[in-house]
């Protein structure tokens, strides 16, 4: 069914072409037995597919990316579609409206998108609404995807974090800690080891209300070196947090094949360009750390050989997000189907 309402979707902005997606399926789902029936066309059980990492029971590994829905307006319409988990945001403490349109072009000729979205979102206060509101979450894990905003410098960036943090505390399973964005100003530097670290240790000290405490994974850009990713190995396990997402859109135009003023674009590149650095990030991390903590795999999966090179290479669990728009809505099934049956 996708592949002849792909061309449509695709004579689109990209922009436009997601809210009419979104918007389509949200209104769809209003009438009964709507979301029966897409979870009997779309999703795929199997106890085989369950899995536990970081302390949540996950019902299977393949997960919604941040960056699709924001604003926590599509958790119940998503999970519909057979995802195990649903990432929401980025969020900041303050709406703001993001970078000048246009900012999301897609490179049909590599399977790929360039956004600089700019963190454009409601605020977390919006999404924390939005969230408690949720009727049934029929075991869905949701997690929280935090960021600072555009206008707070970044000496200040941990107070936004915490302020993200503790809104949304008490409607998410677990949260991430975005400071790999290459569409907010200054936003990478706070990768460099001081910073991250107290920004991670500040977030750590205060996860524990009334005993209960939520895992915290920092998303990490692809660009990284190998020195770098040291870094990162050693700050996880200096702060104790709970794992890592590996990994960001990447800033790197190596190897592209589409229009030269595409590639020119500035922003983060995701989709299938990133499928092999972001595994062998996963790898990295993985051997490097001796396995020593749990790492979602996410960049470049289009098919269910790449959700299971991810797994190979050491990550636990799976996110889509570009792969999503350029397969569809059934990609979801035949990762779950090659996971549990090979």
């Amino acid at each position: 069914m996708y592949k002849l309402v792909k061309p449509l979707l695709f004579s689109l902005d990209p922009e436009s072409a997601h809210y009419t997606v979104a918007g389509g399926l949200r209104s769809f789902c209003k009438l009964w037995g709507s979301k029966r029936l897409l979870k009997s066309i779309y999703g795929f059980d199997d106890p085989k597919l369950e899995r536990e990492v970081f302390g949540l029971k996950f019902k299977n590994p393949i997960g919604l990316a941040a960056g699709f829905d924001k604003n926590a307006e599509y958790v119940g319409e998503m999970a519909a579609l057979g995802f195990g988990f649903i990432e929401i945001g980025t969020v900041t403490p303050r709406p703001q409206p993001g970078n000048d349109k246009p900012r999301l072009f897609r490179l049909r000729a590599d399977e790929a998108l360039i956004n600089r979205m700019g963190f454009n979102n409601q605020g977390v206060d919006v999404a924390a609404s939005r969230l408690s509101r949720l009727k049934d979450r029929q075991g869905l894990i949701i997690g929280g995807n935090i960021g600072k905003n555009k206008a707070t410098p970044n000496a200040d960036a941990v107070d936004d974090y915490v302020t993200c943090f503790d809104a949304l505390f008490d409607v998410v399973d677990y949260f991430v800690v975005n400071v790999s964005s290459p569409n907010t100003p200054g936003l990478r530097d706070l990768q460099e080891k001081e910073p991250l670290k107290h920004i991670l240790n500040t977030l750590q000290l205060r996860n524990d209300k009334q005993g209960v405490s939520r895992p915290i994974l920092l998303k990490i850009a692809p660009d990284l070196t190998n020195s770098q990713l040291d870094d990162i190995v050693e700050i996880v396990q200096e702060t104790g947090i709970a794992g890592v997402i590996a990994t960001n859109t990447t800033i790197s135009r190596e190897g592209l094949k589409d229009s030269r003023h595409l590639i020119s674009q500035t922003g983060g590149l995701s989709g299938a360009p990133l499928t092999k650095r972001a595994t062998e990030v996963i790898r990295y991390l993985a051997t490097k750390s001796d396995h020593g903590f749990p790492i979602i795999g996410v960049g470049g999966i289009h098919s269910a050989e790449d959700a299971l090179a991810k797994l190979e290479a050491g990550a636990a669990l799976v996110q889509l997000y570009t792969g999503f728009i350029y397969e569809g809505p059934g990609l979801v099934r035949r990762i779950g189907r090659k996971i549990a049956h090979g």
